[in-house]
């Protein structure tokens, strides 16, 4: 991706990479999302009537 710098090797090695534990942790939520999104094939909703409208909010 680019050349590593003495800093950023120094920064590593006191803070750790955090690029890639930020990228990692990504991954993993990106992972859980899918799964959690994923649809029985009638749709989550399936069973329940569809709203005629949005309800007003209390005055």
């Amino acid at each position: 991706m680019f050349q590593e710098t003495p800093i950023y090797s120094r920064l590593v090695a006191e803070r750790g990479d955090i690029p890639t534990q930020v990228r990692g942790e990504a991954d993993r939520i990106l992972r859980e999302l899918e799964s959690v999104m994923r649809v029985a094939p009638g749709g989550p909703l399936s069973g329940l009537p569809a709203p005629s409208h949005f309800p007003r909010p209390g005055r």
